[in-house]
């Protein structure tokens, strides 16, 4: 049985293996000599004070490759889902075929234990390799990335450490969940891929932020969090707008992120902050982020933030993985008691 599910799977096998090479062939060529510039740009900046301006031009360098890795690690679990998971059984129930296998020596349950094993176990070890070498390739990009992009950002932490593998091996079980229900393969490829999509968009919505309890704190302005400050030249309050980010906490996922007055009322992420602007620091002439902000900061105007620091992208990985594969582990009952009690 093993060699018989072998010889079906052997194919893809075949073509993941070669798209693996060739990934990691990339990334071991490149990777050193990304992580030696990022060495030699932070040893120069930190002796001006000019690291944000280096994590920008850095970054900006390499932002498309970036992407191309993040999205390559991204798409693998729900291909694996939909060209391996879902025809994996609705295949042979079209053709007819199992019912040659289970008319032999072979019973249902050990026909479904060896092509969920195997496939399932290449599908498991591809997603962690390919998640694990892009974590460590894109390092230094990671540490250099803007906010939206940030290692705890949504679209970067389900294309980083082993949250790819939970990822794959859900999507497979859930293709071959499906396929065993639907019986067709087009239209199960069609629905694993739209259940997998919204889970995937669940997860970081509604379920990822509250992982672990959320810290809120306030932070005076400066240059960390404050996107900019705009006055009017005609008398008008500072406007000033906030980065998603806090200080001292770099690469922390933002969950909420407002301007509060002196008495604690919100004014969202941008407002306009009550100051005279006829003279002195925040007037239209002497305005600026490094002028005005001390003046706010003197009145009590604060950031106040809901964050998940950088600190528990691990936790949160290990978390999210066990998630992942508490689901796939009811999914694989189901399957099994599918196909003992109902499949036929």
């Amino acid at each position: 049985m093993i060699w018989l599910a072998w010889r079906q799977f052997r194919g893809s096998a075949a073509m993941m293996a070669t798209a693996l090479v060739i990934l990691a062939t990339a990334l071991a060529l490149t990777g050193p000599g990304l992580a030696s510039r990022y060495s030699a740009g932070i040893a120069d900046c930190t002796q001006d004070d000019t690291c944000l301006r280096f994590y920008d031009r850095f970054f900006g360098q390499y932002d498309t490759p970036f992407m191309a890795v993040s999205l390559a690690v991204l798409l693998l679990p729900a291909l694996v889902g939909l060209f391996w998971g879902a025809p994996l059984i609705t295949r042979e129930l079209e053709t007819g075929t199992h019912l040659l296998v289970w008319n032999q020596s072979i019973t249902r349950t050990r026909w479904l234990a060896v092509k969920l094993g195997l496939t399932g176990l290449v599908a498991v070890a591809a997603s962690c390799l390919c998640g694990l070498a892009a974590t460590w390739w894109s390092g230094p990009l990671d540490k250099s990335a803007p906010e939206g992009l940030a290692l705890m950002a949504p679209l970067v932490f389900g294309a980083r450490g082993i949250a790819p593998m939970g990822y794959a091996a859900f999507a497979f079980v859930l293709g071959v969940t499906v396929g065993m229900l639907v019986r067709r393969t087009l239209p199960a490829m069609a629905l694993t891929l739209a259940v997998f999509a919204a889970i995937q968009l669940a997860m970081p919505l509604l379920v990822r932020p509250h992982l672990m309890p959320p810290i809120t704190s306030t932070f005076e302005l400066g240059e960390a969090n404050v996107d900019g400050i705009g006055i009017s030249r005609e008398g008008g309050s500072p406007q000033l707008s906030l980065k998603s980010a806090v200080p001292g906490h770099a690469g922390a996922w933002v969950l909420s992120n407002n301007l509060v007055d002196p008495s604690g009322r919100t004014l969202g992420s941008e407002g306009a902050v009550q100051v005279s602007t006829t003279s002195g620091p925040c007037s239209p002439q002497q305005a600026g982020p490094n002028t005005c902000t001390p003046e706010i900061n003197r009145l009590g105007y604060r950031q106040k933030a809901t964050y998940q620091p950088l600190e528990r992208f691990w936790p949160f990985q290990w978390i999210e993985t066990g998630i992942y594969a508490f689901l796939t582990l009811g999914l694989t009952w189901f399957s099994f008691w599918w196909i003992r009690r109902r499949l036929s």
